[in-house]
């Protein structure tokens, strides 16, 4: 994957996010926050007979935060919780670089893009935080997750 193409995607996700904004009706929500660069968000999730229905966030930070949280909005929608948590898992696991997302199967599709990431151990934390806060939001464990 060209470094050129990652740069179109994040930019454009960073400049015109999907599905962003609070979510009216939500059944699981949690605020991620990261302390050292200041990355804050919270997701919101409809969720229905364990379906995600549909999945938002808001709040602000890098453009590779703001990429992935509308990345991973997009490719939540319609998931059940479990496909939602193995994505997470591969997603988590692609980006600290314990798997090859080029050449192992997976099901992250366009998420591959965030591959990248693992060569810059400090935007690892930026492109997980809201990933972290749906799988923490789904598990209902706690209301509020930080990378630290």
């Amino acid at each position: 994957m060209s470094f050129d193409l990652y740069q179109q995607v994040i930019l454009d996700h960073n400049r015109k996010p999907r599905n962003c904004g609070a979510l009216e009706g939500h059944t699981h929500t949690c605020h991620g926050h990261n302390p050292l660069c200041g990355d804050d968000y919270t997701v919101y999730l409809k969720v229905t007979n364990e379906q995600i229905e549909q999945v938002t966030f808001e709040g602000n930070g890098c453009a590779i935060s703001k990429a992935s949280a509308s990345m991973m909005t997009q490719s939540l929608q319609g998931k059940n919780i479990d496909q939602a948590q193995a994505l997470f898992e591969e997603f988590h696991q692609m980006v600290l670089g314990n798997l090859d997302a080029e050449s192992t199967e997976t099901q992250l599709g366009k998420l591959k893009i965030f591959q990248g990431v693992r060569a810059f151990p400090s935007r690892v934390k930026c492109a997980s935080l809201s990933w972290h806060a749906m799988h923490t939001a789904l598990t209902q464990k706690e209301d509020e997750v930080s990378t630290e």
